[in-house]
Formats: structure tokens, sequence, C-alpha cells
């Protein structure tokens, strides 16, 4: 289904195009908490998006504990994030081992799969059969009990191959598993798989410009032309200056001493994002589990990155919060105005993209009649979700009567809407007057 902005009603494929503008005096909420990002690993199907929910167990699926630092970023994004829609960026190469006629396969490329050993020995109540027993780092992880290598049956960690007897051993190591390398093609891949998927943030871990550029243009063709209001989080890069793209300045000191970079931190505050509700602002909210900002700046650095558009971290009685929770923004006009640099309130005006869209999708295109009932019905339906938006203090001074109108287009099968909406934001600078007696 097609979306996005309009300047003329003259678009060809049946969607929503909606226009959002500020002025100068300035249902149900859907459920956010998606986050993706492209990742280099040493374990895990590769070139494919995987659907992590927090609190699965990602053993088998990544090869190592949640704990584990190979997987520090993901466990990053699952502090804020109800799913992470995860990209694999590389295939690598699988290690192998051999014994006598049986040869034994990683079922992924990657350094993980040096890590994992074959043990065949004899089973204590059949001397006949053998029980063959798949270990990962020590660890027994899949254990089978068979006769010949034909009776061998694949497992979460190793493929099993050849032919004969098996042969009693205390260990067959694999060996020659390599994480390969990345190249800009993988990450073309996977901006074109995670189109076909429904998130709200998306982060880029990752330093190279060229990259940035890439996945900027990305976010930009989805939020203007298709009408899918994703942001994206990318270290270091204000000069994006678009309401849709956030740039982290600096890092943070997790309390187990790791200190993360700009890019690194990047994937805490795309889930962040993504988990935070239309109603909430992350200005000052703290990073989970961080003690310190990294590197820390002066208040003249401060007050110049946050005019520059830059999302920064600093510290605060032994945390490293968010000092203010903007956007990259900054070159603002009289229809984006300085409220749109505000991720509370692109929220807001993204969810009531979304919102409608998936309205109008889902139960009026096609089906309803365009005339004054039809259109009355959609009007009511839209009225109804902003009231919703007003019960939860994402929006205010919402007025039924004057603020939408739902009117008949330019063609027959067209409709255009016309709706007012004053996002409310957080409180963030408090001015007073102190008077003594």
């Amino acid at each position: 289904m097609s979306g996005g902005n309009w300047v003329a009603q003259n678009k060809v494929r049946p969607g929503v195009y909606i226009n959002f503008e500020g002025k100068s005096n300035l249902g149900t909420v859907s459920e956010r908490g998606i986050v993706t990002m492209p990742l280099t690993l040493g374990w895990g199907a590769s070139r494919t998006v995987l659907v992590i929910e927090a609190g699965d167990n990602l053993k088998s699926v990544l090869g190592y504990d949640l704990a584990a630092p190979q997987l520090l970023l993901v466990r990053e994004a699952l502090k804020r994030a109800k799913t992470l829609l995860l990209y694999r960026l590389n295939a690598g190469t699988k290690a192998t081992g051999t014994h006598g006629g049986l040869t034994v396969t990683a079922k992924y490329g990657g350094v993980r799969g040096n890590d994992i050993g074959i043990v065949v020995q004899q089973n204590m109540d059949d001397e006949e059969q053998f029980d063959v027993i798949t270990l990962v780092a020590g660890t027994e992880a899949d254990r089978q009990t068979v006769s010949a290598i034909a009776g061998l049956s694949g497992n979460d960690w190793v493929d099993f191959s050849g032919t004969g007897a098996l042969t009693a051993t205390a260990g067959v190591p694999l060996a020659g598993g390599a994480d390969g390398t990345v190249t800009n093609a993988d990450h073309t891949d996977y901006l074109a798989a995670i189109e076909l998927r429904d998130f709200q943030t998306m982060a880029l871990p990752v330093s190279d410009p060229t990259l940035k550029s890439v996945y900027i243009s990305f976010a930009k063709r989805l939020r203007d032309s298709e009408g899918r209001k994703i942001q994206l989080v990318v270290e270091n890069y204000p000069t994006a200056d678009y309401e849709g793209v956030i740039s982290v300045k600096n890092g943070v000191v997790l309390a187990d001493g790791t200190t993360l970079t700009a890019a690194q931190a990047t994937v805490w505050a795309a889930a962040a994002t993504a988990g935070a509700n239309m109603n909430e602002s992350l200005t000052y909210q703290a990073y989970d589990d961080a003690v310190d900002a990294s590197p820390r700046y002066t208040n003249s650095q401060i007050e110049a990155a946050l005019k520059a558009g830059e999302f920064v971290f600093v510290p605060n009685n032994g945390r490293a919060v968010v000092e203010q929770d903007i956007n990259t923004l900054t070159g603002f006009t009289p229809a984006k105005g300085k409220a749109f640099a505000k991720n509370r309130v692109m929220r807001v005006l993204d969810g009531i993209n979304n919102a409608f869209k998936q309205t109008f999708e889902s139960y009026y295109i096609g089906k309803v009649d365009n005339n004054d009932d039809g259109r009355g019905l959609f009007q009511s339906e839209c009225s109804t979700y902003l009231n919703a938006l007003q019960g939860i203090r994402a929006i205010q001074n919402f007025n039924p009567q004057t603020d939408i109108v739902v009117t008949a287009g330019q063609d027959t099968d067209t409709v255009y809407a016309e709706v007012s909406v004053q996002p409310v934001d957080a409180i963030e600078k408090i001015y007073m007057k102190v008077s003594v007696k």
C-alpha cells in the first residue's frame, strides 16, 4: 500500500498521503517497541531477519548467552526494545572436523564454530551403540545414541555427514570457522530485507560516512515517499538536518567498566526511542546500567551540540542521562518549526500518520462509499483516535468539531482530510523568580 507526502492531488496508487505542517502558534494507540539493526556476528543464520523477543534464550540462535561480550549490542538493544529485528550481515566460513568416515560441519559460519567439539563413546547399556555428544565450549549441547554414522541427525550446532561405522574418540574439535568480511552490498541486502518488516527505529552501529548516507536516504524514502514513519539513529551525523534521523554524539561507561562508543550507543538510543510511548520523552532518562558519559563535555560544548541537533549523554549523579530527546532537524521552516526537532512530538505525529494509514487501509479503502456517510464514518474514527491521544496527554486542546474535516477530493475516489493537532511536550526548562523578604 502506498503512502507519503503530497503536493497536488495527483497520486496514482491507492493509499494515504499525509502532510504534517507546523502552525505558527506552535481508536487505540498502537504499541511501540520494535527496533532493527545489522551486525557482524560470530554465529547465527546469515543474511536473514531474525526476530528476537526480550527474554528469548539466544544461545542456539546467536551462539552465546545474552550476557556474553559477543552479544554486547544485542543486550543493549533489549534493555529497552520489546522486539529486535536483527540481521546478521556476514556469512563467514563454517568450522569442520573429521573422524574416520564421519564429517562434522558447524551449522553456521563464524568463529563460534571453533568452540564446538564432538565426542564419540560406546554406549554403557548397549555395546553395539555409540553416544555422539556435541560440546559447545566444553558444555554438552546434544547427545544422540546410534549404531552408525547414517543414524545421526543434525542439531542446533552441527550437521553430520559420511557413511560407515562409528569409532570412539575422546574429542573431534572443529576448526577453520571464520567470520568473513562485510561489504556495502551486504548492507544494501539488509535494507531490502528489512523494508518488508514493520519497525519504529533502526540503529546503524558503524562509523562509515558512506553507509550513513545510504541509510539516511533509505529512511527519507520510507518516511517521505512511502508514508512509513520510522527513525534512523546514527553517530555523529548532525548534518542530516532531518526529523527522521537522530545523531548520537558520544557514548557511555557501563557499570562493569565497558566503554561504549557513540556508534555502539546508537543501539540503546534506537531501542529507547522505539520503546518510548507517544506521551513520553527521553530527556534526562538514564541509560540503563551506565555510570558515566564518554567522553564528557563542557557546558559550552553541550550547548553547541544541542544547537547542532545532536543527541548527547551527560553524567548525572553516577548515571549517564540523555541531555535532550532531539533529532537532527535544525533548518526550521514555517512548515517545520522547532517542535519537529523534538522526538516526543515526532512520536505523536508519526503515530497519527501510522494509525490513520492503517485504519484507512484496513477498513475503508475499496470498502466504504465515498459519500457523506462514508467520509463521516472515517472522520469519526479519526476523532476517536485523537481523543484517545488527548486522554493519554500526547496531544492537547483537540476539538473534534473544528480540528478535523474530511471532505471529497478532486476525483470521485479521493478523500481530503485536514487535521489540526497540538502535541504535548515535556517540561525541560524551568525559569523561577525567588523573592527574598
